[in-house]
């Protein structure tokens, strides 16, 4: 069936693709991500009835199998659907399963591909960059505002945080790692991450996180909690993930709870000398 499937969805393969590109782009920024997340766990099938699914199709398993593959089909060309006509689409599929002659050459069909990935990629950078202005521009309407509020203090860079509870520990530097707890949401409350909810403090090293973690972790004390209001430039910039989106100005609750010195070079223990 994986074969089928590759050979049948041309067109999901697009979306696919395009949707690998931009996750490459925010890979390149991959150290400035604020912590490295633990894989989730699988989910567990859901129980199924057996005896329901043969009676929907009366036991003819070519039939159940048919309807998945078209299920699983439909779901990967969601993303395209406003594009393609799926009655050609079933055209094409059903001349190249019986072997027949195909309206489009092999050479045609690759052609038409590149073309398709083009209209779709400059869709999908039309569509980011108007995502993007607007959050720059709420972002910094935001800021203008929140930076007059009590409490708030602005860094030379931009940053600005409040304290929310003062520790009274050691401050990191840029060459440590850290543990933290932390709560992370847009400027409209949307949460997008906590190490809180997963039940498991974060473990980082400070210099390879984004700009305004590093910074401002270093004006916490051990056992503070501070808020950062992190402009875009200062945290994913043009490359936030998809929860995120392209230049958002984020909020980050953050509780430091230890500093992780790294480890000195022992020294280097001389060999024994040989016996004769």
């Amino acid at each position: 069936m994986t074969k089928f499937l590759r050979k049948t969805l041309t067109a999901a393969a697009i979306a696919a693709a395009l949707a690998a590109g931009s996750a490459g782009a925010a890979d390149s920024k991959a150290a400035a991500k604020p912590v490295a997340h633990p894989a989730p766990a699988a989910a567990a099938a859901p129980a199924v009835d057996k005896a329901a699914i043969d009676a929907k199709f009366k036991g003819n398993k070519k039939a159940e199998y048919s309807y998945m593959v078209g299920m699983d089909v439909g779901r990967g060309l969601s993303s395209i659907k406003d594009d393609i006509d799926i009655k050609v689409v079933i055209q094409a599929l059903e001349a190249t399963l019986k072997g027949e002659k195909t309206t489009l050459t092999d050479a045609e069909a690759l052609s038409v591909r590149g073309d398709f990935m083009e209209k779709l990629r400059g869709e999908q950078m039309a569509k980011m960059k108007v995502e993007a202005e607007k959050n720059q521009k709420e972002g910094d309407d935001f800021l203008a505002k929140n930076k007059t509020k009590k409490g708030v203090k602005v860094t030379a860079s931009g940053l600005q945080y409040e304290v929310i509870k003062q520790g009274s520990g050691p401050k990191p530097v840029k060459t440590d790692s850290v543990t933290v707890n932390y709560v992370g949401t847009k400027i409209d409350g949307t949460e997008f991450d906590s190490s809180i909810k997963r039940g498991q403090p974060a473990k980082f090293p400070l210099a390879n996180v984004i700009p305004g973690w590093t910074e401002g972790l270093q004006l916490m004390p051990v056992g503070s909690e501070y808020k950062f209001f992190i402009p875009a430039k200062l945290a994913y910039g043009e490359h936030g993930p998809p929860q995120i989106g392209p230049d958002a100005t984020l909020i980050f609750d953050v509780t430091l709870i230890s500093i992780d010195k790294p480890e000195a070079a022992k020294p280097a223990v001389p060999a024994e000398p040989k016996k004769n």
